[in-house]
């Protein structure tokens, strides 16, 4: 199968190559984490290390089950140390060795240790394990494909629209490109077993939750909500059939379990006039869009207004900024991004015109809330519109495809 090289991320740990902290790579499942190791370690053998310096170990693989075991796991990586020079351990999905960060305290603490590993549950660094290897790793969050890795895998760069619609509709999960450039109807078939798997193993299995219907019921009502603002009692009063005492605590557990499993982005309100965090109405936003297709059925691809937000939300996370939902007054932005150096304010529409209507009100809505920051961050308008680099006083509009693949 191709792999497309996940520059990004693949620079990260040749950043932190040989340094005394353990690399975590967490992600949703089938999101590219260990085609990223085995690139890394090609990358290592072209670099002079060996292929006895280099032991990988997928606990998805069954030849691996007995080394479930904490204790076994230790004394076998043990055995296959070299003395006196460098060996790169790569842990894969170690959530499923009970115990597991007892022995990656024990491999942290060999100087000639590097260690990676990577995980498809948030619980991965759960308070104890952060705990224990407190200022020891740095976590690497990984997302499936953005729309410029996605073109990469095509030699043909040309009609971005209608290879950003295949995007969105074909799933940006890195195997949905081989199945789509094969037969795109292969692809349902491909996410339905990424969502039975994350919903039985990583939710179910993992919480102890007994009740699927009701949990799919969550998962489907959170993706067709996405952009919206929902709380709790929002679900709980679209979901029947649950206890009225107990429909609150049971919906959070589930929504949590989701958001941990990475099939769902919980984002935060932001008031941007009071300097504070907002503690409700926050919104929830889909991993893949194509998951969603496949979830909500066709119909789901009417919303373009809030599947864009999503789209230009993951952006903003692999980009490395905190992300929230901006509000002034009673005005709203969409996003509110951070990091240590900027902040940057965005509104996201599919469109700014309105031909019939002389006074243009829908770039006037989106215009309104940034005008009102005072501040001099960056303020941007991004959109579908093709009038490209437009300003308003300050704000800018961008075409949202331009964004996406702007280096």
């Amino acid at each position: 199968m191709e792999r497309i090289r996940r520059e990004k991320y693949l620079s990260i740990l040749k950043n932190f190559k040989d340094q005394q902290i353990i690399k975590v790579i967490t992600g949703i499942r089938r999101c590219g984490k260990s085609t990223l190791l085995e690139i890394f370690q090609d990358y290592l053998k072209e670099n002079g290390v060996k292929e006895n310096q280099i032991i990988s170990i997928n606990f998805e693989d069954a030849d691996y089950e007995e080394l479930q075991d904490r204790k076994k796991l230790y004394e076998y990586l043990k055995t296959k140390l070299v003395k006196g020079i460098k060996t790169y351990i790569f842990l894969d999905e170690i959530q499923k060795v009970d115990e597991f960060e007892k022995t990656v305290d024990s491999l942290f603490i060999n100087k000639d240790v590097d260690l990676y590993i990577t995980g498809s549950n948030a619980w991965l660094l759960s308070s104890e394990l952060a705990t224990l290897l407190t200022g020891r790793y740095i976590e690497i969050k990984m997302l499936p494909l953005s729309f410029k890795e996605y073109l990469s895998a095509f030699e043909d760069k040309t009609d971005l629209s209608r290879k950003f619609r295949n995007y969105l509709r074909y799933s940006s999960f890195p195997q949905a490109i081989q199945l789509f450039k094969i037969n795109p109807e292969n692809i349902n078939l491909f996410l339905d077993g990424i969502y039975n798997t994350i919903l039985f193993k990583d939710v179910m299995q993992r919480k102890g939750i007994t009740d699927k219907n009701t949990l799919e019921r969550v998962t489907k009502y959170l993706y067709d909500n996405i952009g919206n603002r929902t709380s709790m009692k929002n679900i709980s009063h679209n979901m029947e059939g649950l206890e009225k005492n107990n429909s609150y605590n049971t919906i959070s557990t589930y929504v949590q379990a989701l958001i941990d499993s990475y099939i769902v982005y919980k984002v935060n309100r932001y008031d941007i006039k009071g300097k504070e965090f907002l503690k409700t109405q926050e919104k929830y936003y889909a991993v893949d869009i194509g998951l969603r297709y496949y979830m909500l059925g066709q119909a789901s691809g009417k919303d373009m207004g809030h599947i864009l937000e999503n789209i230009v939300y993951l952006e903003l996370l692999r980009r490395g900024y905190e992300v929230y939902i901006g509000k002034y007054d009673e005005l709203e932005i969409d996003f509110v991004a951070k990091n240590t150096e900027n902040t940057i304010y965005y509104q996201v529409a599919l469109t700014t015109r309105e031909p019939n209507d002389d006074n243009n009100s829908i770039l006037e809505r989106e215009l309104t809330p940034l005008k009102k920051i005072k501040d001099n961050y960056p303020k941007i308008i991004l959109t579908l519109d093709d009038d490209l680099d437009a300003d308003f006083d300050g704000i800018k509009k961008i075409n949202v495809l331009d964004w996406l693949l702007e280096n």
